[in-house]
């Protein structure tokens, strides 16, 4: 029996994939529920799995985009699975016969021809010329009689700017992945279609550096999960959108839709790309609860298990560029979202806390949002919402009690 494998829908909107890897050959034996490809959406790399045991034939291309619905392949389920190799029999050298001796001549040079006034010195008028350009007349092929310099080949030399010698000068093309495509498709709309802002403001991490070094150890033996900034960031930016809710809300043609939930959007770094899994009501998430749901998906983002439901909505997006050692950033808007918090590096600086200078660990963050829905007043509240809440992070987030909210 032929069993006609289609393309199974990724998700509600999207129409076709593109065969990003192939993981099996044609004519190869597969058994059911094998990857046998690798296949980009617009929103994920997804693994296709051979739907019963058989011969498999490809009718599809690496790098061909194919409907959802279309046949990619065709599996021979009547096909007896290989027993295994037989065994080869060692291939003896054939004798070598002797070969007979061919006389090669070596080609014949033309003697160069000797160099004469005519084929090398400019005239004047180009003399003066190449000097002011400081250009060598052996630099030039002369255009006039004989191979003369004149005039007009001296006034469209143009200076030589160094030849470079020794270092390879290759190149590759290749295509983007439909993902990649979709990326950077969203990213010049979100420049072209939003009015994008960035606001800037510094965070003082003096308080959650000591709350880490006091309780990391006990969070980690009792939680098995580590205390990172993720937490704190994720908590005191649900909190600032429940405060300014317009940040918390989005464009649809002349209407605003607000949400009275906070999915949180996380850009994390993945195989195939960058991808934003988004954590689902994180208002209601614990610091254990935030930080155990930000390791599910960033494992399974780093092993290409990401799902699109699990990449799909969400209603602000946090980036973490201090991971790289980015000092400073204006991130993009994640569309259709209105806002997205950039984090960067924690870099030690000097400043000012009670009149004195002490040096502190500070982060600069950058809060770039959409101006058609969000004002001057709720964006530069909202980044001074996170940067109080991160500078007093007990008070704030944790209910004055920090051993209770991280539950130890």
């Amino acid at each position: 029996m032929i069993l006609e494998m289609k393309v199974p829908s990724p998700g509600e909107s999207i129409k076709e994939v593109e065969i990003a890897t192939w993981l099996v050959k044609d004519g190869d034996y597969v058994e059911k529920d094998q990857a046998i490809a690798e296949v980009d959406s617009d929103k994920a790399t997804l693994e296709l799995p051979a739907e019963a045991s058989g011969t498999i034939t490809l009718k599809a291309e690496e790098g061909d985009a194919v409907a959802v619905g279309a046949v990619v392949c065709l599996i021979d389920t009547s096909a007896a699975k290989p027993s295994g190799d037989a065994p080869k029999a060692e291939a003896k050298p054939a004798a070598e016969t002797p070969k007979a001796e061919v006389k090669v001549e070596a080609p014949k040079v033309a003697p160069a021809p000797e160099k004469t006034y005519a084929t090398q010195a400019p005239s004047p008028a180009a003399r003066k010329i190449l000097d002011e350009k400081n250009i060598q007349p052996s630099d030039i092929v002369g255009t006039g009689k004989g191979g003369r310099i004149t005039k007009e080949d001296a006034m469209n030399a143009v200076p030589s700017m160094g030849t470079p010698t020794g270092g390879n000068r290759g190149s590759e093309r290749t295509k983007l992945s439909m993902l990649r495509r979709k990326v950077a498709e969203r990213l010049v709309s979100a420049k072209n279609e939003t009015a994008m802002l960035t606001t800037f403001n510094e965070v003082d991490m003096t308080a959650i550096y000591d709350l880490r070094a006091e309780f990391k150890d006990a969070f980690k033996e009792k939680h098995g999960l580590g205390l990172g900034f993720m937490s704190f960031f994720t908590k005191a930016v649900t909190r600032a959108l429940q405060l300014y809710p317009d940040v918390n809300s989005m464009i649809d043609g002349q209407e605003k839709i607000s949400y009275d939930f906070c999915d949180i959007s996380v850009a994390v770094s993945g195989p195939k790309g960058l991808m934003v899994p988004v954590m689902r009501n994180a208002e209601t998430l614990s610091f254990r609860g935030v930080e155990a749901e930000i390791k599910r998906l960033a494992l399974r983002a780093r092993d290409g298990q990401i799902t699109v439901d699990e990449m799909t909505g969400g209603t602000f997006t946090i980036s973490n560029g201090g991971v790289f050692g980015s000092m400073l950033s204006t991130p993009i808007i994640n569309p259709p979202q209105s806002g997205i918090l950039g984090m960067h590096n924690v870099v030690e600086r000097p400043i000012v806390r009670n009149g004195q200078i002490v040096i502190a660990p500070v982060m600069y963050v950058a809060l770039s949002y959409d101006h058609r829905i969000i004002d001057g007043r709720e964006s530069v509240g909202f980044l001074v919402a996170v940067k109080e809440a991160l500078e007093n992070p007990v008070e704030h987030l944790m209910g004055g009690n920090a051993k209770k909210a991280l539950e130890l």
